[in-house]
């Protein structure tokens, strides 16, 4: 059951989520991901961050993209099982633009 959270705020959220293990096998990505993916040539980049995860259980987050035209930064972040061996990554898209909705708005579009 708790699966299900964990998918469905996945699937909510409005930046692309790419889940790879690390053979680069893509084991799920989010429905915004499905729509957007661009699969660049960066696998020299990626086996360094690897190679920086796997050297230490505090390496977990590197900044990899600034998208001038979205606004966002991009990070790879590690991720580890319970022991903290890693056991794969993802892409994290965090979005600088100020939220333009009003705070705990609850009218749902209504006026």
């Amino acid at each position: 059951m708790e699966n299900n959270f964990f998918k469905s705020v996945i699937d909510a959220d409005d930046a692309p989520v790419v889940i790879c293990d690390l053979e680069h096998t893509i084991v799920y990505m989010n429905p915004t991901a499905v729509k957007r993916y661009d699969n660049g040539d960066s696998n020299a980049k990626i086996e360094q961050v690897i190679a920086w995860f796997k050297k230490d259980k505090g390496n977990n987050k590197v900044y990899t993209f600034h998208n001038e035209k979205e606004n966002k930064d991009v990070y790879m972040i590690a991720l580890r099982n319970d022991e903290g061996e890693l056991i794969g990554y993802y892409e994290k898209h965090e979005y600088r633009t100020r939220e333009s909705m009003a705070m705990y708005d609850l009218r749902n579009g209504e006026n």
